[in-house]
């Protein structure tokens, strides 16, 4: 499918993915279409009344969903109605006004590693609500696809990391305290596949494009992890900063200790691979977050 002049659907458009993905599908020419009304205000994904007014649209990239483990613990219908019901709205959408295709931002739901590196063939064992209001999302994309022949490309990203991301997670909770001069962290040891948001981005485009078979689930990562500790050391070293690290040796229940996609089939179906290692990812995620740093001491002295 090629891109070029269609009328695509981001939903999610605001958030840390969609953002990115936004500024790259416009530099190809596609007309993007986000979830906001002609005064601008936004269209909550649940409200099915909007959400079927939406019109003339050739493919839907689905970002739209809490995405923050702790507080799906703590609001656990909030985020199924948000990711479990917002994914049945766009996927009725997408059957009554027969849009051609659906790409749906899933995530990790292997749990527990029985083998590493992790292919799509492992079992998806999803150990909190989030992570199962995504895998439920999965099988609302699979009955839309086999009961309506919707074409569907899943992408189960790793941990996504890069510019302008919230510092909910690891990599710029880390930067953070490291402009401060001082990190303090629970544990060291968990490794993760991390994926600089460049590399994808260019998979959520190429899942655009694809034009192999009609359902499709891939992995995209890095293929290789690094722990806790290895990201610290390495942000210290590209810093060239004096920072006090210490741990407080506290693990998450159910911590999954390693972590290493298997992206061989997205390599071979999508001509996709990552190619922004991970210190030359870091170094770029610092220096955005030092020119963020110096811009927002400027407006306080304005």
């Amino acid at each position: 499918m090629d891109l070029n002049g269609k009328r695509i659907l981001v939903t999610g458009s605001s958030g840390f993915v969609g953002r990115h993905l936004l500024e790259e599908l416009k530099r190809q020419n596609v007309e993007v279409v986000t979830l906001t009304d002609v005064k601008g205000n936004r269209i909550d994904i649940r409200d099915w009344h909007r959400i079927k007014e939406i019109e003339d649209i050739d493919m839907v990239y689905h970002l739209a969903a809490i995405t923050y483990v702790p507080f799906s613990f703590d609001n656990p219908r909030k985020v199924y109605e948000v990711n479990v019901l917002g994914t049945l709205n766009i996927l009725e959408l997408c059957r009554l006004h027969a849009i051609e295709k659906i790409v749906f931002a899933s995530s990790y739901g292997y749990g527990q590693p029985k083998y590493l590196p992790i292919d799509e063939k492992h079992p998806v064992q999803p150990t909190n609500p989030y992570a199962r209001s995504k895998v439920m999302g999965e099988n609302l994309c699979e009955a839309y696809y086999e009961d309506y022949g919707l074409k569907c490309v899943i992408l189960r990203a790793f941990n996504i990391y890069g510019e302008g991301q919230s510092d909910n997670f690891l990599i710029p909770f880390i930067l953070k305290q490291l402009l401060k001069g001082e990190i303090k962290l629970n544990d060291p040891e968990p490794k993760r596949d991390f994926l600089y948001i460049k590399d994808a981005i260019s998979a959520y485009v190429k899942a655009g494009e694809y034009n192999g078979s009609d359902f499709e689930i891939f992995n995209i990562g890095y293929d290789m992890s690094y722990s806790v500790d290895e990201i610290v050391r390495k942000l210290i070293v590209i810093s060239g900063r004096n920072v006090r690290v210490s741990y407080r040796n506290k693990r998450r229940k159910n911590e999954m200790m390693n972590t290493v996609s298997d992206s061989r089939k997205a390599k071979e179906k999508l001509c996709w691979e990552a190619r922004v290692g991970i210190d030359e990812g870091l170094k770029m995620v610092l220096k955005s977050y030092e020119v963020d740093g110096i811009n927002n001491i400027s407006r306080r002295l304005i």
